[in-house]
């Protein structure tokens, strides 16, 4: 398969463009050029059928120049969190420029790693990603570093666009940088060789990326990019390191330009799969008619009309089992809501939601997407408990 028709065939895709190629270094001005370019890039995947996620830097680097913070001097964190703040507005407006020449919204989304490894945090975060998409909106992600400390940070957008695409249940994540792909030993020594297709991230593979860099306006650095593509591809999303610093990078890839490509292990769906499955679910539980149980076995979503009983404290996001009526495990998901929530709905139909609750967080008590049979059924942390 060619790395065009690759491309074509990802209907989910992340395309991460670091400071560097975005930002003049010298004033830390928007290099409209630039935008333009990744924004036209977009608009093609899109036109192609592909729902598009862009994780962008620049708002710092956008930032020190609004605050009068030279390029030249390393920031502290309180700066840094300053420049942010300042800066997140002007890289928002300079996307929104760019796409609205194709027609369509830039959205901003600000994450921290908590909202990516918290279950809760994580599905509002999916939810909102999805929204925007099925909205037609291009979600511009960027760490949310007016919050986020040193100690609770991602550190670098390559890896948040590793955890961007294990959200969106991505099949490829294309990380612009200023260099072509990985190369066994830093490419402008002699000899240096190209790496073009990459399996498995061994030490050895990652002993070629040398040492994580902060430099310049960008972090990072060929490491954090291996980092990224292991995190990725163990979620089931190839991964391709290209040049973003010139031309159209994307139609270049199409056209042949030479890249780095990481074989991702299986498929999003198969990785995610695993993931619930491997997941306990302590003394929650969901126990439904025998119609609910034909429809989610058939792979269709669980509504609340076919809940009878709600066993055990849950919070929205957790692992719950799901019962027959005889009270066997065949199936864990994640709960759409708690089991307070779950208890006040069970039985009503989702039009009822609202007026029950008073609000309402979607039609589904777990959606289909978040729900793996399993034969064992009931995985879980302890005795169930059936008040």
């Amino acid at each position: 398969m060619t790395l065009q028709s690759r491309i074509a065939a990802a209907r989910r895709v992340v395309v991460k463009i670091g400071s560097a190629q975005l930002i003049d270094p010298a004033t830390g001005a928007a290099r409209a050029d630039r935008f333009a370019a990744i924004a036209a890039d977009i608009a093609s995947l899109r036109q192609g059928g592909a729902k598009v996620v862009l994780v962008s830097s620049g708002a710092v680097a956008m930032g020190r120049a609004r605050l009068g913070l030279a390029m030249s001097r390393t920031l502290t964190l309180e700066e840094k969190q300053a420049a942010a703040a300042a800066g997140q507005s002007v890289l928002i407006s300079a996307w929104d420029q760019a796409f609205s020449a194709h027609g369509f919204i830039a959205a901003q989304a600000l994450l921290t790693p908590g909202d990516t490894e918290a279950r809760r945090r994580w599905l509002n975060a999916r939810n909102t990603l999805q929204a925007l998409l099925g909205l037609g909106a291009v979600p511009v992600v960027n760490e949310n570093d007016t919050v986020a400390t040193d100690e609770l940070r991602f550190g670098d957008n390559d890896r948040l666009a590793a955890r961007v695409g294990q959200l969106i249940g991505a099949q490829l994540l294309i990380i612009l940088s200023d260099v072509d792909g990985l190369y066994d030993r830093p490419p402008d020594m002699a000899g240096a060789k190209h790496l073009a297709e990459i399996d498995t991230i061994t030490p050895d593979i990652e002993a070629m990326a040398g040492p994580a860099l902060a430099t310049g306006a960008g972090t990072g650095g060929m490491a954090s990019k291996l980092a990224a593509a292991r995190i990725a591809a163990a979620a089931g999303c190839a991964v391709v390191i290209a040049r973003g610093d010139e031309g159209r990078p994307v139609r270049a890839l199409e056209q042949g330009a030479r890249c780095s490509w990481f074989t991702p292990a299986g498929t999003p769906e198969s990785a995610r799969r695993a993931w619930i499955r491997g997941l306990l679910a302590g003394d929650g539980a969901l126990q439904l008619d025998a119609g609910a149980v034909a429809a989610v076995k058939a792979g269709r979503s669980l509504l609340p009309p076919g809940v009878t009983q709600v066993h055990g404290a849950f919070e929205r996001g957790a692992a719950v089992r799901l019962l027959d009526p005889g009270g066997d495990g065949f199936a864990i998901g994640l709960a759409g809501y708690d089991d307070r929530e779950a208890r006040a709905i069970a039985g009503k139909k989702s039009a009822e939601i609202e007026a029950v609750l008073g609000y309402r967080r979607g039609a589904v008590l777990v959606h289909a997407d978040d729900l793996v049979l399993d034969a064992a059924g009931a995985r879980r942390a302890g005795d169930r408990d059936d008040a």
